[in-house]
């Protein structure tokens, strides 16, 4: 892959997903199955999912810990943990098949066509390097970039992400910034090659509302810029401020995909509904939370049928004998329910 121009730094207003063709999905996973072997045998956490972001959309992932949503943006970067592997499906970015490339092909996209912002940003940043030049290097791995040019263009970037008194901060180690400076500088590490896609992992967790609301505007107007991003979040009202679509995962599987707006207005599987009604985020006045029973299943002790019939109020026996298909219930609402 040639290396592209380094530019002059406004990369907010630079239309960062313009080279894509005019209805192609930014990205487009179909059927992916992830295998991880274990002691005690192979788990999979991530099985048969499919889902598509657009450009310029922001698509949510939600479920509990543990039902699949970092390892299927793992998969989607190509970072799942050896001897992890995708065992079926298609990942698909801008129309092009990234799942088969190799571990250098992989590098080479990451931070250039697609980047991560990953949960804690403290374990993402090297605590013995300067975040300016942390930043800059990642800018200068996939451009012809000076190191003048990619200084310029990293206080460009703390900027645009409104990073108080930038020049200082370039200076700066990890350890010497909050938690939402930290934040926003792993955003404009991902954000300074303009990537087509962003996937933002739990991007507010541990940080104030105040913080929590700054970063969500943050991507946001990255969106606006033509950026696509998959949030994954287990924090239903960030989902419901900011994104477009939603799926909503459980051991690792897709059991609902809708736009926003119908997801929380007409749930229809029992798991979105038992989400719902158990946010604190969404709760208004002092009614007590409701809580949905159970915890999410051992992965190597799946029960048989749907996965989440132990805990389902609505279970039949039906649910105990297969697994329901994920079926369209109208254009956009899909879910993996007999009822």
């Amino acid at each position: 892959m040639q290396n592209p121009k380094c530019g002059d730094g406004d990369w907010f207003a630079a239309g960062m997903a313009a080279a894509q063709p005019r209805g192609t999905q930014t990205l487009e996973v179909s059927g992916l199955t992830v295998a991880l072997p274990t002691e005690k045998g192979e788990i999979r956490p991530v099985s048969d999912v499919s889902l598509r972001v657009a450009p310029g959309e922001i698509v949510g992932i939600v479920g509990e810990s543990g039902c699949g949503k970092s390892m299927t943006a793992r998969a989607v970067m190509g970072l799942i943990p050896a001897p992890g592997r995708i065992i079926a499906g298609s990942v698909r970015l801008a129309g092009r098949e990234i799942a088969g490339l190799s571990e250098r092909e992989k590098r080479a996209i990451r931070g250039s066509e697609i980047s991560m912002i990953f949960q804690e940003p403290m374990s993402s940043l090297n605590p013995v390097m300067k975040v300016g030049w942390q930043v800059a290097e990642a800018l200068r791995l996939h451009s012809d970039c000076t190191r003048e040019e990619a200084r310029t263009r990293t206080l460009a970037a703390f900027r645009e992400v409104e990073i108080p008194e930038p020049e200082a901060r370039l200076r700066q180690y990890p350890h010497q910034l909050s938690g939402g400076l930290r934040q926003r500088v792993m955003i404009a590490m991902a954000m300074i090659c303009r990537p087509k896609l962003l996937i933002a992992d739990e991007p507010t967790t541990a940080l104030d509302v105040t913080v929590e609301a700054q970063i969500l505007r943050l991507l946001e107007r990255l969106r606006e810029g033509g950026t696509s991003i998959l949030l994954i979040s287990h924090n239903l009202g960030v989902i419901a401020r900011v994104c477009d679509r939603v799926y909503v995962m459980y051991a690792g599987r897709i059991l609902e995909e809708a736009e926003t707006t119908v997801l929380f207005d007409q749930p229809l599987h029992p798991y979105s509904r038992g989400l719902l009604r158990a946010s604190l985020s969404l709760r208004e006045g002092v009614e007590p939370l409701e809580t949905i029973p159970g915890g999410v299943p051992n992965l190597l002790r799946l029960p048989a049928g749907c996965g989440f019939g132990p805990r389902c109020a609505c279970r039949r026996s039906e649910c105990d004998a297969a697994m329901p298909e994920l079926r369209v219930v109208e254009a956009g609402h899909r879910v993996r329910c007999f009822h």
